[in-house]
């Protein structure tokens, strides 16, 4: 490898090159440089100390609303694997939900028997080009889910929903609304990653008490939670959540209720 030799000016006459002060810091701020910032010294940790780093950063997913302590709960619907979830509730609550992962970016496919009930929010979202399609039973086409654009399916099928033809896959989660319990409940049930169960009568949450080994306490709340306030559970966990709609969402879905 060949060397360029190079010569540095004297003392004298590097002096005699460099700028002055203010000229040095025109020149500067025409490179686009800046003002010299104050100096600090730098802020480094140990391996030891890596460990001990916790950067505040929440869950990602759709807001389902507010738990008890007044913060955000979060459902992470968009998942890289399986995800069913099933909803004993009311279609308000299932609206909300599927206009909330819309506004995340992925794309909602709507399996129903009573499509009049989801026209509004076609239309309210651009004719089902804009993130939300509404389909008959049975007749949902594979949606092609994944990490860049992932699904919801939302199986609005009454009481007994058929065994659906689309079903949850990578990127593609699966929200069945059953509103009441039914003989095919406790199937979808065990089937479920996470279940919400909003106001239901003593008889069906003493058979959920069964189904999901609720708590006494947790059975005896069910006849009473208030409209738009739901108990999602998964196998471990169990959080009381209330739906707050946005200005825009009663404007569209009307304010939370239990019945439809």
């Amino acid at each position: 490898m060949t060397t360029i030799p190079t010569t540095s000016p004297a003392p004298d006459a590097r002096a005699a090159q460099e700028p002055s002060g203010p000229r040095r810091m025109g020149e500067r701020l025409r490179n686009g440089l800046g003002l010299i910032g104050p100096r600090h010294g730098r802020h480094g940790l140990s391996v030891q100390q890596l460990d001990a780093l916790a950067l505040p950063i929440g869950d990602d997913g759709v807001v389902a609303g507010v738990d008890a302590e007044g913060q955000p709960a979060v459902l992470g619907i968009n998942r890289p694997t399986p995800y069913d979830v099933v909803l004993i509730g009311g279609l308000w609550t299932a609206q909300v939900l599927a206009l909330r992962s819309a506004a995340t970016g992925a794309r909602v496919a709507v399996e129903t028997g009573r499509p009049q009930a989801w026209m509004q929010m076609v239309h309210a979202m651009g004719g089902g080009q804009n993130g939300l399609s509404v389909y008959e039973v049975g007749r949902v086409p594979p949606q092609g889910a994944s990490a860049g654009t992932p699904v919801l399916v939302v199986r609005d099928c009454g009481m007994r929903p058929p065994r659906g033809r689309v079903v949850s896959g990578p990127w593609q989660s699966v929200l069945t609304l059953l509103p009441y319990l039914s003989p095919v409940a406790p199937r979808l049930l065990r089937q479920a990653r996470l279940a919400g169960i909003q106001r239901v009568s003593p008889d069906e949450a003493a058979e959920l008490g069964r189904t999901m080994g609720l708590s006494r306490t947790e059975v005896e709340s069910l006849p009473g939670l208030p409209d738009g306030v739901t108990l999602w559970c998964t196998d471990r966990d169990r959080q009381y959540v209330m739906t707050q709609p946005t200005d825009a969402e009663i404007g569209l879905l009307g304010t939370p209720r239990r019945m439809d």
